[in-house]
This record gives structure tokens, C-alpha cells and sequence, in this order.
């Protein structure tokens, strides 16, 4: 997928982290650039401090390390949800250190799957959302934030009670089944493609556009896959409370869309009238991962937060 980069374009890539240097070489050895042919840092008439600080002219806003320690955040999330649900475990203690407060996991194990279509699915999610946290970890390097504390038992109750699905006082547990396992990762998926298109306006550094673009990519594969498997199953109504309870909470525009449209018509792929995927600010992802319109730094899946320059949430109540 990277290999193309040439050693102009690689010259015209000059990243910028605020929260540690990051290692060029690194991150262009885990895009699949290896070490041979490419330019130095040196070699390009740029210093150290400028390619990794932006220097006097680099734009203003969260830096790119950043927005990607941002999208490690919920990377960590999507990864330890699919390994749970497909293998019963998740992420290796070597794939969630770094910088900040690293946090354990709560809920999670393996689901008993009705259907060889479905079991598959979840399994190839599942090594996707890993690979995604191993290549963010590798191209971060020592910049990289450790995984939050997961909370995947309370915040599913506390989602599926704010979408109706049930009572306040009773449980949703997204293990227990194929269709509840479905509906949990809806929760996620389309906001993880909101959320990459919204982040890609914040990326200076065009290497790391594309790996972004790259994610986003198999984000949005996956969430059209989601989106087909729950309609195909007649999950139609309570895929779109879920919608409407995201919509709740990220603010005052109608953007979310369920999987069928007010007609009943299937609504596989949500696009705008130009048929174009619409954004998400980061603080609107996180008003949805922490369950809270208001503006706040932990809640809902993150209890304690997510580590990394950008952790809290819009306001918008």
C-alpha cells in the first residue's frame, strides 16, 4: 500500500508531534518504507526539532502525533471489543504501554456465534482493529499513549438504556449473542469513520494522511459490513435507536443515520445529499465514546479518560 512513496514525496512529509518526538524512521518502517532509499532528516536540509516540532511556520491546532494518539484511543477500544467477542481475549500486555495512565479492561468474552458467516466476520474485524493499534503504536514510537481503562459492561448498559433498548436498571450484554455482539459494534463503527474523516483536516503531514486515509478505508468497510449483516437479520429498529441515541449526543445537527431511511428503504452507506460521508469533530466522538452531551474528560467507555493532548469532549446541551 506504501510502497510507491518515493523519496520526493517522503522529502515533502514533515511531521509535528506536541507530546514527544516521534521516530521518522519508525514510522515510515511500520507504512512498509524500508529504511533503504529513503531521505534522513539531515539529508532533506530540515533539523530534528523541525521535522518533529513543525518549526516557527507549522499550523496551528493539535499536532499530528496528536490526532493519532486520538485514533489509538479508540483503536484500543474497537480492538479489545472484537478480540473479546471472536477469541475471548484481548490485547497482549506488549501492545498497550505508553505514555499516560494505562487502565484495564472490564466486560468482554467470547461470543458463541450462531452463524459461520457471522463468527468469520468478527474474526477478520478482530485482526484488522489489532493491526490498526500495532501500526499506530509503531508509528508513534515512544510518543505513543498506553491503552485507557475499558469499561465495556456499564457503558453498554448505560448506551443500550439511553437508546431504549432496555429498562434503566437492566442489562445489555453484547457477549450474549451474535445479534447483541451486532448491535454492540454498530455502536462504534460508523463513529470510527466519522470520526477519521473529521481528523483528516487536522493532518498536515501527507504520509500520515494517507495512513489515516488507509484506516479510515477499512473503518468504513466495516461498518457497511455491520450495517448490511443487522438489516439482513431485521435488526433494523434497534440499529436506528442506537443512531438516534448517538445523534443525542453529539450534537444539535440530525447527521446519524439508522440502516433503513424514514421510507423503510435500505440506508447501507450514510452520506449527506452529495452522496459524500459526513465528519465528526474529536470532541463529538468523545461526547458519544464517553455517553455524555456535556463537555467532560471521562465517562461512558473511557471512565477515566483517554490518555493524550486531545480528551475531552463538546459541549452540547
Amino acid at each position: 500500500m506504501f510502497e510507491g512513496f518515493n523519496q520526493t514525496f517522503v522529502k515533502n512529509a514533515i511531521s509535528r508531534s506536541s507530546e514527544n518526538p516521534m521516530d521518522r524512521r519508525r514510522f515510515l518502517r511500520a507504512a512498509g518504507i524500508g529504511t533503504a532509499g529513503v531521505v534522513g532528516v539531515g539529508a532533506l536540509g530540515v533539523t530534528a526539532g523541525q521535522a518533529f516540532a513543525g518549526g516557527a511556520d507549522a499550523p496551528k491546532g493539535p499536532s499530528d502525533g496528536a490526532v493519532l494518539n486520538f485514533a489509538l484511543n479508540l483503536e484500543y477500544l474497537e480492538a479489545e471489543y472484537y478480540l473479546r467477542g471472536a477469541f475471548g481475549k484481548g490485547l497482549a500486555d506488549s501492545d498497550i504501554d505508553g505514555t499516560g495512565t494505562l487502565g484495564g479492561v472490564t466486560g468482554g468474552y467470547k461470543v458463541k456465534f450462531e452463524s459461520k458467516l457471522g463468527k468469520q466476520y468478527a474474526e477478520e474485524i478482530a485482526y484488522d482493529e489489532l493491526h490498526h493499534v500495532e501500526f499506530l503504536r509503531a508509528a508513534l514510537g515512544d510518543a505513543k499513549v498506553a491503552r485507557p481503562e475499558i469499561n465495556l459492561t456499564d457503558a453498554f448498559n448505560a448506551a443500550a438504556t439511553a437508546a431504549g433498548l432496555i429498562k434503566p436498571g437492566e442489562s445489555f450484554d453484547p457477549f450474549a449473542n451474535e445479534d447483541n455482539f451486532l448491535l454492540g459494534a454498530f455502536v462504534f463503527e460508523d463513529v470510527g469513520v466519522t470520526a477519521y474523516k473529521g481528523a483528516a483536516a487536522l493532518i498536515s503531514n501527507k504520509t500520515f494522511l494517507e495512513a489515516a486515509a488507509g484506516i479510515l478505508a477499512v473503518e468504513a468497510y466495516h461498518a457497511g459490513l455491520i450495517r448490511t449483516v443487522l438489516l439482513a437479520k431485521g435488526l433494523d429498529v434497534p440499529a436506528g435507536a442506537i443512531s438516534d441515541a448517538r445523534d443525542s449526543l453529539d450534537g444539535k445537527t440530525d447527521d446519524d443515520q439508522g440502516i433503513v431511511d424514514d421510507k423503510g428503504r435500505a440506508n447501507i452507506v450514510p452520506t449527506d445529499a452529495n452522496g459524500i460521508a459526513y465528519s465528526r469533530t474529536a470532541g463529538s466522538v468523545l461526547n458519544i465514546a464517553y455517553l455524555n452531551p456535556a463537555k467532560v474528560s471521562k465517562g461512558g467507555f473511557f471512565p477515566d479518560g483517554v490518555n493524550g493532548e486531545i480528551n475531552t469532549s463538546d459541549k452540547n446541551n
